[in-house]
């Protein structure tokens, strides 16, 4: 934070320095030519020392940026990974894959915005604020901040409408992303049906909608940028010929205009900026809400309070009066009981759907029964953890 000061101080005393060069250059004298020339050195070092302390600055934030990134990343990746199996068969990998992926990244971005934008201009915009006053008067101060409020509110309804195209946008693009992966994990499903036209025919559905929607989100765009630009240019050419009238009044030097443009110059490159940090910030936690969602869903299969770990000594398994669907319409398992002894094997042979494999994850309990119990060397695995 402390680069982020040195560095907007920094930017807020070059305009005064550019000032009185200009000052000094109208002034026929050697002595003031003198002036003039250490000023404009101190100038270009200002400059400098800007450049300087805004890659300090970013470089310092780097690691923090990537700490909190990754460390977002390996929580959500554990998370999903207690999920039960009803939610992983039920969701496309694709999209999950995408929305983990856009929630992460947004944390770094949005700290970035944060700290290292928004924070600094309300900053600038306080201290040009002072300035103003304390060389102009109100007139000045007034117009800027009509101006400023203004260019804020037009940028935040703009940007509103945006958002609901981009979130359009995003959840095409996530289908285009999930069809395509789908298609390419079924290659041979494909292959065997001969279904390859079809599987073009959908995908194609998907990037068409997910183009129509970029386009309306670019259009959209071009309509903030205008906007802006009306503003911050009305404002620039009232302030540059207020000062040129105060110059014809005797008020106000050379320097003054100078003085004026750059400072005005200055405070409207961040605030130009405005609109693709509003809009950052504004689908970052669109996406990180996508996100939390995921982490937010609840568990299928949870341990029991007070579970404990299983112990296994003689591993002998038992299927007592269990019953168990995948829907609640279509029952597969109607009070099944069966052992299967320690050191012994046990096949289990029918058609497809009878539910052999539901079995194994009845067993690894992807899933719980509705009814029964399932032991493992005489404990109810419905009472130990997941983990054992």
């Amino acid at each position: 934070m402390a680069f982020v000061l040195l560095a907007k101080a920094t930017a807020l005393t070059l305009p005064y320095i550019y000032k009185r060069a200009i000052d000094a250059m109208t002034t026929p004298a050697n002595e003031a030519a003198m002036v003039a020339m250490a000023l404009v050195i101190a100038y270009a070092l200002g400059r400098l020392m800007g450049v300087v302390f805004d890659n300090l600055r970013n470089i310092t934030f780097e690691r923090v940026g990537q700490d909190a990134t990754r460390a977002l990343a390996e929580d959500t990746f554990a998370r999903l990974h207690q999920l039960s199996l009803r939610f992983h068969l039920s969701r496309r990998t694709g999209e999950v894959t995408k929305t983990i992926e856009r929630g992460t990244k947004s944390i770094d971005t949005m700290l970035y915005f944060l700290l290292f934008n928004i924070a600094p201009t309300i900053l600038e915009l306080t201290a040009v604020a002072v300035i103003f006053w304390l060389h102009f008067g109100g007139e000045l101060v007034a117009a800027t901040g009509a101006a400023v409020v203004t260019y804020i509110l037009v940028t935040r309804w703009i940007t509103d409408w945006r958002a609901a195209l981009r979130e359009k946008m995003n959840e095409l693009d996530g289908t285009a992303l999930a069809r395509a992966v789908d298609s390419l994990l079924n290659y041979e499903t494909v292959k065997y049906f001969g279904a390859e036209d079809r599987e073009l025919e959908r995908y194609g559905r998907a990037t068409r909608a997910y183009a129509e929607a970029a386009v309306r989100s670019e259009n959209s765009l071009g309509a903030l940028n205008i906007a802006q630009a009306v503003i911050m240019n009305l404002l620039m050419g009232f302030a540059m010929a207020w000062t040129v009238w105060g110059w014809s009044q005797g008020r106000l030097t050379t320097g003054d205009l100078v003085f004026v443009n750059t400072y005005l110059t200055q405070l409207f490159r961040p605030l130009d900026m405005l609109g693709m940090v509003y809009r950052t910030i504004r689908q970052g936690l669109i996406d990180m809400a996508a996100m939390f969602r995921l982490m937010d869903t609840e568990a299928e299969v949870q341990d029991a309070p007070g579970a404990t770990a299983l112990i296994v000594r003689r591993p002998s398994v038992t299927f007592d009066h269990v019953v168990f669907g995948y829907d609640p319409e279509r029952t597969i398992l109607h009070g099944l009981t069966f052992e299967v002894p320690a050191g012994s094997r046990t096949a289990v042979v029918g058609p497809s759907g009878a539910g052999k494999s539901t079995l194994a994850r009845l067993l690894f309990r992807f899933y719980d029964p509705w009814a029964g119990r399932i032991l493992i060397d005489g404990e109810d695995i419905a009472k130990v953890t997941q983990e054992s």
